[in-house]
């Protein structure tokens, strides 16, 4: 291979594959690689046999839930914003030509035992269940103001300044309990922690207004859509862009081993015996086990089901937050549902995952409080997977890894990293002011 790229991806996961096509689209000259002979790496889409054979060995799946290939089971499952950075990115790239959307039909949170809807604005405020009377009229004046809030007129801030009060600040003035507080931090501003109460509450607002705007948009019961056939499509549109742009995939190209130079910089990649040069490597972190370390561990269980997730108001997609002081945890729960009514399953059928980052070794106990609020399953599996986080200084070795998916079931922290690691390669913000009315989500369209 005498040619030398601009860059090399390795792995196919859903990180490296949007990567790719920013880059690409960039006009940098791209080559992309995956050891496996299957897209998606640890985000890789399985049918049912597939994932009998990854829990259970040879056995086969039972016929009554119905045809393998009719499942397509999203191993990190995430929602995305509507009007979020990942539906930019896939505008940016027109990657949505290759993909059909469809709106998700419910996102809730849990409080005190129960599953209820999240309200986003003033109106859903007033009528939600999940506060009493007097606290339903402070939360609605707190909608209106993150309703009314423009960045660019500082009359609409009433006075504040944004970019230094901290959030909790913000908060303080509406009197809010610390159950609204939860469910606004956690299931509408979408943060896992609450370190935002103390961080400029310019940021904390912009969240909320985010979740709205992508509520409004589709006039569904969430902010968020999913691609008909699940994530799977996903590095598999991207494999098609790139070779728009002239960029080369190759799938089961083994031991995939970067090179580096005296200095210790990456200039190429050996597979097969043969070497291809680039200037610079992206990868996951199973490319280069000694740039990485062990952060965490996120603890999930899988469930096939033949119903919705009980009290979702009969939601065939929804995505339900537990918030961490709901559960005496360090951090949220998350409920992730998707069914036939986005193909990832046969008629009747819906895959719930209960993910959260694992606190103690034994996910059974710990993912009991989600998986009790599935009702029957057909089927459950247990498993654990650990967390990684790059050592190296990229700048330094022209290797950059991404992290490791987090428990989380929408794209938004997923999405900062591919964002801060595409500013690392090309040293610019990347510029998403796009016509979002190009990623439309309409009903089951064939």
């Amino acid at each position: 291979m005498d040619v030398e790229y601009d860059v090399i991806v390795l792995g196919t996961g859903l990180k490296e594959c949007i990567l790719s096509g920013l880059l690409s689209v960039d006009g940098l000259k791209v080559l992309h690689m995956d050891r496996n002979d299957y897209y998606g790496g640890e985000s890789s889409s399985l049918t049912l046999n597939q994932l009998w054979k990854r829990f259970k060995g040879d056995e086969n799946p039972p016929e009554t839930l119905g045809s393998s290939k009719e499942y397509n089971v999203d191993m990190i499952p995430k929602f995305m914003m509507a009007n979020g950075i990942l539906v930019r990115a896939l505008i940016h790239t027109n990657v949505t030509k290759y993909l059909n959307f469809k709106a998700v039909d419910g996102s809730f949170v849990y409080n005190k035992g129960k599953i209820y809807k999240v309200p986003a604005t003033d109106v859903e405020a007033l009528k939600s269940t999940l506060m009493g009377l007097f606290e339903k009229r402070r939360a609605r004046k707190f909608f209106i103001y993150v309703q009314d809030f423009d960045e660019n007129d500082p009359k609409s801030h009433e006075g504040l300044d944004l970019n230094t009060i901290p959030a909790k600040e913000l908060i303080g003035k509406y009197g809010l309990e610390d159950d609204t507080i939860e469910f606004i931090g956690h299931a509408l501003a979408l943060y896992t922690s609450d370190s935002y109460l103390e961080l400029p509450a310019i940021d904390f607002l912009k969240k909320i207004r985010l979740y709205a705007e992508s509520l409004a948009r589709f006039e569904s019961g969430s902010p968020y859509i999913y691609p008909m056939y699940g994530l799977g499509e996903l590095p598999q549109a991207f494999a098609r862009l790139s070779a728009v742009y002239g960029g080369t995939y190759m799938l089961n190209k083994p031991e995939c081993k970067v090179e580096f130079d005296d200095s210790g910089k990456a200039i190429g990649v050996t597979s097969d015996g043969e070497t291809a040069k680039c200037k610079k490597v992206v990868c996951d972190p199973s490319y280069v086990p000694d740039k990485v370390k062990k952060v965490g561990k996120v603890a999930r269980a899988i469930c096939i089901m033949s119903h919705p997730i009980p009290d979702t108001n009969d939601s065939h997609s929804a995505q339900v937050i537990l918030p961490q002081k709901q559960l005496n945890r360090k951090s949220d729960m998350y409920l992730f549902c998707c069914s036939y009514s986005h193909n990832v399953a046969p008629q009747g059928k819906f895959i719930s995952f209960v993910t959260t980052e694992a606190e103690t070794d034994d996910p059974q106990s710990e993912l009991k409080p989600g998986v009790d609020l599935l009702g029957p399953v057909d089927e459950i599996f247990y498993e654990t997977y650990d967390r990684y986080e790059p050592t190296n200084d990229a700048e330094a070795d022209s290797c950059f890894v991404s992290t490791s998916y987090d428990a989380t079931t929408h794209f938004e922290t997923t999405m900062k990293d591919v964002l801060a690691t595409y500013t690392k390669i090309t040293g610019k913000e990347l510029d998403l002011t796009v016509d979002l009315s190009a990623a439309s989500a309409g009903g089951s369209e064939e």
